[in-house]
Parts: structure tokens; sequence; C-alpha cells
């Protein structure tokens, strides 16, 4: 829209140099020139968008709602498709354990202990529940050593001289030989998250924890398909079952995705128009960066998802996303009223 009306202002600008040329020209009276000048400036135009903008970033701001510039807020306000993540957005983030699986190896208090050790290391939400867990039982939690993360997958690394792994089922499952997952989480819950834990090379047990969906989320889905949001998909790295036990209207689940696979659900939807990536852990930063617009969940949320957002939440409410795209909106119709006005 700057650019537009950059381009209608020098043409604008040409003309009254012409004009104002032509009066001096005629009736020798330089006054009148610079009356021809001074009345037909191009500056409403020139300004008409820029004001608008910085006055739809500041209202926006207020509602704690960090729009990064005039391009992002021009994008927001033409989204068609929204990819949401699940933990930490969809919900609070504040998952609970609601029951420890365990092979014969191992006791469960020891398990936790263990896993928690090693997730001291990880910046993940789930990560620091389980820390926070343990902690609060008064279990004496040992410094990992040698810790290798795989953002959105789990984490490698030594606890007390031994190898321990915590991590989604798909990476367990793909460094332990024998893993048995599918035997001892046959029986899990739906809509529970399975954290599997290997010590030494072998299956050691499985954490299960649930975590709420935020009050009014599927009144928010609503609000956004009357503001034209054709189409809201989720992905999430969490199995099948737990994305679909939030029993929300959405068009499209995806499930158990690496960040990678985020970015190409990212781009896949464009096809449907403008896409928004919502988002607040480091495994969403990828995709964060590849949407058309991406909106980070700034409070709880990773550095680097804020850091490859366009849009920062600055307060943990979801439901801000409703006034960030009406206020985008309106900044967007208010730049295309003020620029036809001053070509009339």
């Amino acid at each position: 829209m700057s650019r537009l009306a950059d381009r209608y202002a020098i043409a604008f600008l040409a003309v009254t140099a012409v004009l104002a040329g032509a009066t001096w020209l005629f009736t020798g009276d330089p006054i009148r020139a610079v009356a021809v000048l001074v009345v037909a400036t191009p500056c409403p135009l020139i300004l008409a968008v820029p004001v608008a903008i910085v006055a739809g970033l500041s209202r926006a701001a207020k509602l704690g709602i960090l729009i990064k510039g005039g391009k992002a807020i021009e994008m927001l306000a033409q989204v068609r498709s929204l990819v949401i993540d699940k933990t930490g957005t969809l919900t609070r983030g504040q998952a609970k354990i609601v029951s420890i699986w365990v092979t014969d190896s191992i006791a469960p208090d020891e398990l936790l202990r263990i896993a928690s050790s090693l997730d001291q290391a990880s910046k993940h939400v789930i990560a620091q529940t389980i820390v926070a867990e343990a902690r609060g039982k008064g279990l004496a939690l040992a410094v990992p050593i040698d810790v290798v993360e795989t953002p959105g997958e789990g984490i490698i690394g030594r606890v007390d001289g031994r190898l321990v792994m915590v991590g989604g089922a798909h990476f367990i499952a793909g460094k332990v030989a024998d893993s048995g997952l599918a035997t001892l989480g046959r029986d899990r819950p739906l809509g529970a998250l399975a954290v599997a834990i290997a010590v030494d090379g072998k299956l050691a047990g499985l954490m299960l924890l649930s975590d709420e969906l935020r009050a009014g989320t599927q009144a928010m889905l609503q609000e956004l398909r009357a503001l034209g949001i054709e189409r809201i998909v989720l992905a999430t790295g969490d199995r099948h079952e737990v994305a679909l036990a939030a029993g929300l209207s959405i068009d499209l689940v995806r499930s158990e995705l690496t960040p990678d696979q985020k970015i190409l659900v990212v781009l896949s939807e464009r096809k449907n128009g403008p896409v928004m990536m919502i988002g607040d852990g480091v495994n969403d930063a990828p995709a964060l960066a590849a949407a058309d617009i991406g909106l980070a969940m700034g409070v709880k949320g990773a550095a680097a998802s804020a850091e490859a957002a366009d849009v920062v939440l600055l307060v943990d409410q979801l439901d801000r996303v409703l006034p960030a795209i009406r206020i985008a909106r309106r900044s967007a119709t208010s730049c295309r009223s003020r620029a036809r006005c001053c070509r009339k």
C-alpha cells in the first residue's frame, strides 16, 4: 500500500509541477504558482498510508499485540487460512502427569527422577512440566551431560553415567531396537500425551500427561470463521488420538509432525490464500517463518518463535488474535479510503 501511494504521489507531483509552471507562464505571477503548489501538495496522499498503519500498530499494542511493521499488518488483513499448533497454543501448556507406566527394570519415582534430570536442559513446555513434577515430589535431580536435543522431538544425554533418552514415541522407537511402546501404551486414555523414556538403549517406561484447552477456544474458532478465515488446520507433534480429543471444529488435523513437516503443511495451505501460523515453541519457529504471517504466543513461548513471528501476543490470551485481525483490516480499509480521497 505504501508503494502504491508513492507511485500515485510521484505522478501527482509531476502534474502539479506542470500546472504551477503553466500558471506562472500565463499569469506572470510567481505567487499564483506557489498557491498552486500549496493547494495541490501530495502530502496527504503520501502520509495517508503511514498514518493509518501507525494508528493500527498503536491500537494493537494497547491490547498487548505486537505487530512488527506495516507489511505484517497488511498481510494480517488478507489471511484466509490458519495453521495452529496445539500444545501451549490451543491448550494452556500446563500439562500434568496423570500416570507413569514402567517396565520391570525401574521404579516410577526413579524413572521420573532420571527423565527430569535430563529435561532440565530443555526449554520445551512438556519438559518443564516433568521437571516441576519431580521437584514437587522432592526428588534429587542430577546434572545431565553430553546433552543433544532435537527440537520438537526429544532429548538425549547422560544422567549418573547412564544414557537416557526422553521424547515422543516415534523418537524413542527409532533409537531403541525393541521398544515395546505399542504394548506399553495400548490402553492409554484418549487425549493423553505420551512421553517415552529409554535408559541404556532399552525402553524404561512411559509418562502420560494431560493438558486442558484454553477457555473459549471453540467460540474463538467460530469467530475466526465469521471474520473470513476459510480453513483451519491443526498441526501438532502429538499423536492423532490426542489431537482429535480436543473436539474442535477444525477442517484438518495433521498429527505427529516434525518441525520440517509443519513447514510443508503451511506451504500446502497457500493454495487457499495467505496463511497464518500460530505457535509458541522452538519446533514452531520454522513454520512461523515460512507462513505469510506468523503469530507467536510470547508470554510463555520460546524466544525463537517470537523472533521468527511477525506478530507476538504479549499476553497469554489466544483470543487476542481476533482484535488483531480486526485492527489490521480496519487499517487496510482506512489506507485505501484515504488514498481514494486524496486522489479525488
